[in-house]
C-alpha cells in the first residue's frame, strides 16, 4: 500500500470565508457607511482571490484584514469624506416584555450608542486600533501584520486610541476626566 498523499491545502474559501464578519466590521468602522463597507469587503476579497497563490498558509484573517485595511485607506484618500454620522433606529430592536429588563436593556444600548458615536468621532487610525484590538481581537502581533507597522507602534497607538476614546466618552457624557484628559 502506498504512503498517503499530501491533503491538498485548504480552498479560499475555507481559509478565507470564516473571516467574512470580521472584514466587514473593519471595513464598516474604517468607512463609516454600510454600502461603503460592503463594496471595500467585495474588492477585497476579490483581490484576496486573485492573489491567493501568494498567501503562504497560516491564519488567514490578518491577511484579509491586511487587504480590508488597504481598500478601505484607498477609498477614504480617494472620497477625501467627511466625518459622517449615522442614526440609531430602534425599529431594528425588540422590545422586552419585563420592564427591569427593558429598563436594563435601554441602560446597555444607551451605552452602546455613547460607545458607537465616541468611536465615530476618532480618526480613521485610532478607530482601526481600537477595532482590531478590542472588536475582532487581534493579538499585538496580528494587528503589526494587519497595518504593517511594528509592534511597538501597534501598543503606542492603542494607548494613544484608548486615550482618545476615554476623553470622547467624558465628552459625551458631559463628565470630567479624574486624569485631566
Amino acid at each position: 500500500m502506498e504512503a498517503s498523499a499530501h491533503p491538498a491545502p485548504p480552498s479560499f474559501e475555507q481559509t478565507m470565508l470564516p473571516h467574512l464578519d470580521a472584514a466587514y466590521n473593519l471595513a464598516r468602522w474604517l468607512l463609516r457607511e454600510p454600502r461603503d463597507a460592503e463594496d471595500a469587503v467585495q474588492e477585497s476579497m476579490l483581490r484576496a482571490y486573485r492573489a491567493f497563490d501568494r498567501f503562504r498558509g497560516g491564519e488567514g484573517r490578518p491577511w484579509l484584514l491586511t487587504i480590508v485595511r488597504n481598500v478601505c485607506y484607498t477609498q477614504m484618500r480617494r472620497d477625501r469624506r467627511r466625518p459622517v454620522t449615522e442614526t440609531f433606529d430602534d425599529d431594528l430592536h425588540g422590545s422586552v416584555l419585563d420592564p427591569a429588563e427593558a429598563n436594563a436593556a435601554a441602560w446597555r444600548e444607551a451605552k452602546s450608542e455613547v460607545l458607537r458615536q465616541a468611536l465615530e468621532r476618532l480618526p480613521p487610525e485610532a478607530r482601526e486600533m481600537i477595532v482590531l484590538h478590542e472588536v475582532e481581537n487581534l493579538a499585538y502581533r496580528e494587528i503589526a501584520a494587519v497595518a504593517e507597522i511594528p509592534i511597538g507602534t501597534v501598543m503606542s497607538r492603542l494607548a494613544r486610541a484608548r486615550q482618545k476614546l476615554q476623553a470622547e466618552l467624558l465628552a459625551l457624557t458631559g463628565k470630567d476626566s479624574p486624569h485631566g484628559l
